[in-house]
């Protein structure tokens, strides 16, 4: 039996990956602090689902460093998920969002760097370490922006240019990741995430804009669009993230010490307004909105070249955009009553 700590494990990404271990048998370990909408509903849903493999610890990496040090004896595996996950929450209070991210994972690096078992960790990074890469080429084709010269996206090759609170405190934990593989020898892989949706997601309009919108639409709450509508972002299916998960876990001898993008890929694009038009297609009904000014640190594009992760350990998405947003829509729809209190 694999035992795994999953930071953050109480959220949506959390909570979906330790669904996917519990079920497979492991034994799973959340640390979470529980601050998150939906957090409790999702950890009810995994005690009605899961026997005594779970344990649950309703901690905080920012300030609750002995309690990681214990549970580092324990795991095989660290997903580290706990994060202020907000570019507008990291500019209103960017000390805040230094602590949880930039601190909070260099306790959990430290942490398992000081134990005896030294298990490996995955860290949940964001495309956002680019930057607004102001340099690289677009244009408008069919309603859409897109990269001009670059068919296939960004590559980990692309210069680091932290943008935001949020980009400078993701950013330096992300390098710290990195770090602590090459100096200390730790197992550690950075995944440099692009726009992650999918069940279990109670998103908001300042995150997780895919089902903030779905979420919206469903329940006629006031939807805005921040910019014009036309800015394109690959996005991918939950199931396809805890695949690559998985994948980098049995190829850990390849990725360690990797950065990689997971993200959609090319394949899997979609602007704001072209998700928008799906949901009045698929719920039926016209989709009123508004516009507002583009928020600090928006791209036009952001859509990540994801060939070094088929390269190096196999994995690619298998869910289409069209799938998954349905997929998406119809478990906010049968699950209408978790979402009352939003």
């Amino acid at each position: 039996m694999t035992s795994i700590l999953i930071t953050g494990g109480a959220g949506f990404i959390g909570s979906n990956a330790a669904d996917h271990y519990l079920k497979k048998g492991d034994k799973v370990y959340i640390f979470d602090n529980f601050s998150r909408n939906g957090t409790d509903s999702n950890v009810a849903w995994l005690k009605k689902n899961h026997g005594d493999n779970l344990e649950v610890y309703r901690n905080d990496i920012c300030t609750d460093f002995d309690v990681l040090r214990e549970l580092m004896e324990k795991v095989d595996i660290v997903l580290h998920f706990a994060a202020q996950v907000a570019v507008t929450t990291s500019v209103t209070n960017p000390r805040e969002d230094f602590e949880i991210n930039a601190l909070g994972t260099f306790n959990v690096l430290e942490a398992i760097r000081l134990s005896d078992r030294r298990p490996m960790i995955i860290y949940s990074s964001t495309n956002k370490v680019y930057g607004g890469m102001e340099d690289i080429l677009t244009h408008e084709i069919n309603g859409r922006y897109e990269y001009k010269d670059l068919p296939n996206g960004i590559s980990e090759d692309r210069l680091l240019d932290f943008h935001s609170p949020y980009g400078c405190s993701k950013g330096a934990a992300d390098q710290y990741v990195r770090d602590y593989s090459r100096i200390y020898g730790l197992k550690t892989v950075v995944f440099r995430q692009s726009c992650i949706y999918g069940y279990r997601q109670f998103g908001i309009e300042d995150q997780g804009w895919v089902a903030w919108f779905t979420i919206a639409t469903l329940f006629d709450k006031p939807i805005t669009i921040y910019g014009d509508g036309k800015q394109v972002r690959d996005v991918l299916f939950i199931d396809d993230l805890i695949n690559a998960y998985d994948m980098a876990v049995e190829n850990i001898d390849k990725t360690s010490g990797r950065v990689y993008n997971i993200g959609g890929g090319s394949s899997n694009q979609m602007s704001l307004l072209e998700l928008i038009a799906h949901l009045e297609k698929y719920y039926e009904k016209k989709i009123d909105f508004t516009y507002s000014d583009w928020r600090p640190g928006d791209q036009p594009v952001f859509v990540c070249d994801i060939g070094k992760a088929k390269k190096e350990f196999g994995w690619e998405p298998r869910v289409s955009v069209a799938e998954g947003t349905e997929k998406l829509a119809m478990w906010i729809k049968e699950n209408k009553i978790l979402f009352k209190d939003m």
